[in-house]
Parts: C-alpha cells; structure tokens; sequence
C-alpha cells in the first residue's frame, strides 16, 4: 500500500469510527492492589512467624532466610495460581529503558507422567537469563555468557493480565556471573544504602537517638502524547524511532495556550481510566491526570513511593500505557520530542529522603531557619547538584532527550538548584554568618467572600529550573519521559551520600572543638555556601544572559548533547564517586558510558537511514509527481493560449533537488564507519548526521506546504495532533 493511500485510508478509517464504549469504573477499595502479592496478601497467606521476617525484610532491607523462602514461594504460587496464573516471570531492568521478562511454567512432570506444579524457595530466589545478549558495555561476552536474575523481596511481586493470559511477575535484580551490576535497580538498591549510611552519621552527630532506615521516595510526572493506530502505522518514523523525522508546522498549534488543562477528548478519558484502573489493580498509585500543554499531549502523575518500589512502578506504567493505548487505537509516543515546534515531553522525578523516625528530611516546616536538620540535607543537595552536575546531565542524556534540553521548552542543559525566594535568602544569610527569621508566604485574600483565603507558599515555581525545590522536596525537571527513573534516583542518592559524608566530617570536626549543635551547622554550611553557592538561581533560566554569566562567572557547564554529556561517566571525580560509596565499581560505570553511547549512536543511524529512505521513496516520488502534473497542466494551458508563470515550477523543482542533494550527502555520511575512539563516533553522530538530517527535513518541510495535498504521501501535523 502506497504512503498516499495509508494517509488516505487512515483519514477515512478516524472519520468513521465508532467511539469504545465507556465501563462504569469498578470502585477503588475493590480493585485497589488486586493483583499484587503485597504485604496485605502475605498476612493472609503467610504463618505469623514467615509473615513477621518478610515485613521486616521489605521494610528495612534485612536478610531473608532461605527456609522463608521457601514459605513465600509455596504461598505466591498458590496465590497466583488461583488468578489463573500458569507461568511465573523473573522481570528485571537491563540498561536500556525497557523491562525483560523469560517466562517459566510452574508446571513439571513426575514419574507416572502426570503434570504437577511446583515453585520452590530456589525458584523464587534464582533465575538465569543470558547475561551477553543484553546491552553490558563489555562486562560478558558470548563465550562467558551467564547471568542470574535475583528476586527483589522489598518490590512486591504482581500478576500481569493480557489477552493471552495472565503471569506472576516477580520484580528481580540482574548480575554476571561474576558479579557486577547488568541492570538499573542494583544500583539504585546499591545508592540507598550508601545515602542511609551517611545521613545517618549526620543525624547521630545532631543528637538523633532512634533513627530508622532512610530511603528516599519519588513521584515521577509522566508526559505522553497519543496518536490514532491509523496515522502511526502511516508513519515509518514514529514506529521505528518515535518521532516525525518530517513534518511542517500546522497554522495552529500550541500558540492559543488552550489545551493545557483543557477539557479532556472523550476518546482519552476512556482511555485514562482503563489505563488508570489497571494501574490500581497494580497498586500503583496514580494520583493526577490532564491535558498537557503541546495539542494530543498528556500527564499522568502518581503519589510519592518509595525509590525503588516508584522505579519499578514507573517501568509498569509505561508498559501499561502502551498496551492500553493499542487497546482504544492509540500509539502512545513516549518520545522526548515527537513533534517539532510544540512542547516535548519530561518526566519530572519529585525526589525527597526521610524515614519513620524523623520524617522527610526536605520538609523545611514552617521555620527552616531553625530546622537544622532540614538545613544540612538541604545543603547537601546543593553541593550535590554543583559538585555533580555534569553526572546529572549524563544519566537523563539521550538522542531524544537532546531535542528538548535547552530548547526554551524544558530546563535548560545547565544544572542550576532553584530554592524559592525564602530558603535562598535563608542560605544566603548563612553564608553572610547571619540567620534572621524569614517571614511566610502570607494571606492569599482575593477580596471576594465567597472565596476562601488560604496560605500562600513562601516561594514561586520556577519552570525553567531543572533541580528546583518545590516545597518539601527536590524536582528534577529535566529527565525525559522515556527514561528510567532509575538512573536519575541512583545519581542524587549517590552524590547526596558523598555530600552527607564531607558534612558529617566536617561538623564532626567543629563539634570536637566544643561548638555547639547551631553554631557547628552553620560553620559548615558557610563553608558549604562558600564553595557551592553559585549553583543557585532563581531567574529565568531560558534567559541568553543566564546562559552567558553561568559559564563565565559562575563556572557552571553548559552541556547541550549526548555526545558532550556521556564523558561525565569517565570523569576521575565520577568514578571516585561511585566506587567511595559502593554504588557502581571502575568496571560497571565504564560499562554504563559503553552502553548508553551505543544506544545514542545507533538511534541517530537509525533516524538517519529513515531519512534518507522516507525522502526517497515517499516524499521524492509525490513531489516529482506533482511537478510532471503542473507541468502538464502548465502545457495544456499554454495550448489555449493561457500562459502561466513558471516561477512556482521552478522553486518547487529547486527545492527538491536541493533535498535530494541533501539527502546523497546524509547517505554518504551514513557510510563511515571508521573512528579513533567512542567519543569521535558520538560527536560525528551530533555534529554531522544531526544538522545533515535537518538540511533534509528544512527542504522537505518546506515542499509539504506546497504539494498538492492529494498527493502528500505522509499523515500530517494537523491530522495527527488533534485528537478525533
């Protein structure tokens, strides 16, 4: 089928379609967690004693005996086995931003050829998948291939329910043979630790007595946009690489700011809430959904987890939205960018750290000058994000994400800590040797009785930050919204614990000179201020001057692309950092740089080659067409004596020859093969396949506007973004 008549067809198919019907939704306490084998369904399954050490073990992180094990094994099985479970499923997160999963039967058979079902402690425990046909960075190789998955206990096991059935997912790590870390969640497991370790010298040096385990939470806002079936499967570029490689701007866009938080489409409402009821069936706990600022563009947001149960949750959600958005004939495009000149999408990472004793730590109350806890965590977020800033901007790098970073759409690729104007003027004061009390927000009275005044907060949001404080905790804005949350959680877990540490040294210095517990903070956080300060900013960070006076007077990296990002991971003070905290050995960092540079390199070929192909085949052919019928036409007429200028003839044809032209030099440039190291391959990716990818696309964008729209081979801007 030509591109013309796919466009055609889908046009035809989305006028006609008849809208899905609407469920009443099912009520919350009655699917809430359902098909989860959480700490509710382990009371009710479990002996006192096995349900007792399983609860300590999800809460605090304590060994769990093998004899447990075996306890847990037979009651999951037996509770899977009643939902209509067959098979069970090891499913862990390699170093890409996708889940794997091997399915096992629980069925074996015994000596007189019956079929029985078993699931043992050792089952559950152990599974082993092929640790060299997953992205590694060099850490296995085909002839030292084994790997092992390891069940997660502290990340609750589920059963996952499709039209071919339904499995026991059981959340699992996954390690070489030898040891090191081939995934996303063993660091992250790894990073909590550390960051636990450290906070809690510093709180033993405050005077705290009973503190629990730390463990830092999130709650990740997930953009997304929706496509109908019929326009994607139209489109080569959004099935193959999730974005349009082509496409003129429609006359309306975004420009009328009338979508955002706009009336939800019918067709999407049904949508979100089947999508919504199966994540509650889950136990993921969505919280918030509405229309996104870009037309066809949503979020959904759920309530703050723990780290790492809110990471797996989030690798579900996306794999949840997919599969539900086919269901009502949507392609959910998870892209950073999928559609030029409207807003991309984030996935902003709302990240605090606190435990069952003190509390959330980046909670300021409502005096934070005199929380001093609340100032050295606070402090030790700042001297994070400018210690770190480029491991920052390295673990959200990516070809997508490059599209939005730094566009005036997203937080710039600049990692600057906006505070709000009351905590920064509290850390500015420290850092003059002076601590006044602040006032509050105030009153936000309207004047109008029927209008209840409430509390303002005592400082603005700022959206052009990308590590802004917004209340009670940290908001990475800048993760794009296809990535793991993972990574991002492992880096500020991991350089808040290196920045814990220097504060529990330092004040523990100071407090052996005899100072006390106020005076001791706020020395080390004048000399914290001293040193970091300057990562503070809480103007327009969109702002060319801001772009300017970060680099050359304050010191701070610009970094716009992947190619200039990834070389964070080899940085000696990177590598120092990981290795000083247990988080990643010299060996599973340098493996992390391998496998995200090839992920960079190969997704920008792939764009590439669909380029080239789309412009030759589908573009090339409609313009040529619409050229021979002007032409035709143009003859005709002349035969009549109607002339008529052959100006646009002319332009039309110049500007597709000047396309192809591009197109021969992308082609070419697609050839090379040969490169000195890694990062030459990365910045010949950014520096010349990106802009010879655009020369093709300015051409071809600009031939859209003017071929005849019968015969435009692709499904367009104003088609797909306006959901029907």
């Amino acid at each position: 089928m030509s591109g013309l008549t796919s466009r055609k067809n889908a046009i035809t198919e989305i006028t006609n379609r008849a809208p899905k019907s609407c469920k009443t939704p099912e009520p919350l306490n009655k699917i809430w967690a359902s098909d989860v084998f959480g700490l509710a369904a382990m009371e009710e399954a479990l002996s006192k004693n096995a349900f007792k050490a399983i609860k300590k073990t999800v809460q605090t992180g304590a060994p769990l005996d093998t004899a447990t094990a075996d306890v847990v094994a037979a009651a999951m099985k037996d509770w899977a086995i009643a939902k209509g479970v067959k098979f069970f499923s090891h499913i862990f997160y390699p170093m890409t931003n996708i889940t794997a999963e091997k399915h096992d039967g629980f069925i074996i058979t015994n000596s007189d050829g019956g079929a029985i079902t078993e699931f043992t402690g050792s089952l559950l425990i152990k599974g082993e998948p092929d640790g060299s046909s997953f992205p590694n960075g060099s850490l296995r190789m085909t002839n030292a291939a084994r790997g092992y998955t390891a069940w997660d206990p502290t990340s609750p096991a589920y059963v996952m329910k499709t039209a071919n059935g339904a499995t026991l997912m059981i959340p699992s790590v996954f390690m070489s043979w030898t040891g090191e870390a081939l995934d996303k969640k063993i660091p992250l497991l790894r990073s909590n630790k550390a960051m636990d370790k450290a906070a809690q010298k510093v709180l033993s040096l405050m005077g705290e007595t009973e503190i629990a385990t730390l463990n830092s939470s999130c709650g990740a806002e997930q953009e997304y946009f929706l496509v109908d079936e019929h326009f994607a499967n139209a489109r080569p570029d959004l099935l193959l690489a999730g974005r349009t490689l082509f496409g003129a701007a429609p006359a309306k866009g975004q420009q009328f700011d009338d979508h955002y938080f706009g009336a939800i489409p019918a067709r999407v409402q049904v949508f979100m809430q089947d999508f919504e009821d199966k994540l509650y069936r889950m136990g993921i706990p969505a919280k918030t959904h509405h229309n996104e600022v870009a037309p066809g563009q949503f979020e959904i947001a759920p309530y703050f987890e723990a780290a790492n149960v809110a990471a797996d949750h989030q690798q579900l959600l996306m794999t949840l939205m997919k599969s539900t958005a086919k269901e009502h004939g949507f392609l959910c495009l998870l892209h950073e960018k999928p559609f030029a000149g409207v807003n991309g999408s984030g996935k902003h990472v709302n990240w605090s750290v606190g435990n069952a004793t003190q509390g959330n730590l980046l909670d300021p109350g409502s005096t934070p000058h005199d929380n001093l806890n609340f100032l050295l965590f606070c402090g030790a977020v700042i001297r994070g994000v400018h210690k770190y800033g480029p491991l920052l901007r390295a673990v959200i790098a990516s070809a997508a994400n490059d599209h939005r970073l730094g566009a005036n759409e997203a937080p710039p690729a600049i990692l600057s800590v906006y505070l709000g104007t009351q905590l920064e003027s509290v850390f500015n004061d420290i850092k003059e040797g002076k601590l006044l009390e602040k006032a509050k927000g105030g009153l936000m009275d309207l004047g109008l009785s029927q209008i209840l005044s409430f509390e303002r907060d005592p400082g603005d949001r700022n959206r052009t930050s990308p590590f802004a404080f917004t209340g009670n905790r940290f908001e990475f804005r800048a993760v794009g919204s296809s990535q793991s949350v993972s990574g991002p959680l492992v880096a500020m877990n991991t350089m808040l614990a290196d920045s814990l540490t220097w504060i529990a040294d330092k004040l523990e210095a100071v407090l052996d000179k005899g100072e006390d517990k106020t005076a001791a903070v706020i020395t080390v956080l004048q000399e914290l201020m001293e040193e970091h300060g300057n990562v503070i900013f809480g103007g327009d960070g969109y702002s060319s001057e801001w772009h300017k006076a970060a680099v050359e007077e304050r010191g701070l990296k610009n970094i716009p692309t992947t190619a200039d990002a990834l070389p964070a991971f080899k940085e000696e003070s990177v590598v120092k950092l990981f290795e000083s905290t247990g988080v990643l050995s010299p060996a599973e960092l340098a493996s992390r740089f391998e496998v995200y540079a090839e992920q960079y390199i190969l997704s920008i070929e792939v764009e590439a080659k669909l380029v080239v192909g789309m412009a030759s085949t589908r573009i090339y052919p409609a313009t040529i067409e619409y050229l021979d019928s002007l032409s035709s036409t143009a003859t005709n007429l002349s035969k009549l004596n109607i002339t008529i200028s052959h100006n646009s003839i002319d332009e039309i044809a110049a500007e597709t020859d000047a396309m192809m032209a591009a197109v021969r030099k992308l082609k070419e440039a697609i050839e090379v093969e040969e490169f000195d190291s890694v990062e030459a391959h990365l910045n010949y990716c950014a520096d010349t396949l990106c802009p010879l990818m655009l020369e093709v696309r300015t051409h071809a964008d600009a031939l859209e506007l003017v071929v005849s729209d019968d015969l435009w081979p692709l499904p367009k801007y104003q088609e797909m973004l306006f959901i029907k």
